[in-house]
């Protein structure tokens, strides 16, 4: 039996020679006690600039999502490299931030620019 737990922060780089670079991301994950049955709840805080990023942090990644590719055997460490990657691969099937994806699907390199903006207010510095 597994009891509520949540992972307060935690921190990390992206990738070097991307538009996250520099940028240093806070996220939260929620276990209910129904984990590993369900998948934690993960968030961004504060929120991020991204198509699969809903405005309230939360991230829509297809392995945390307990109807479509979530299973019980997924690792924690499995979960914060697909956060990651998602940085740098929004997945335009899956829109959560409207703003974000309009720019995205649109005009890449302003997308890219916006990116660049919030990685630079996401500094260790500013955080």
């Amino acid at each position: 039996m597994y009891s509520r737990q949540s992972i307060d922060k935690f921190e990390s780089f992206p990738q070097k020679s991307t538009g996250w670079e520099g940028g240093l991301f806070t996220v939260t994950m929620d276990f209910t006690d129904e984990y590993p049955s369900k998948p934690p709840k993960c968030k961004f805080v504060p929120p991020l600039f991204h198509p699969n990023v809903y405005p309230s942090g939360t991230i829509c990644l297809s392995i945390l999502n307990e109807e479509e590719d979530w299973r019980p055997a997924i690792t924690i460490k499995q979960m914060l490299v697909g956060i990651q990657d998602l940085l740098d691969n929004p997945n335009p099937n899956s829109p959560a931030q409207s703003d974000a994806y309009q720019l995205f699907v649109s005009d890449e390199r302003e997308y890219q620019k916006r990116v660049r903006q919030e990685a630079r207010k996401n500094t260790p510095a500013n955080t």
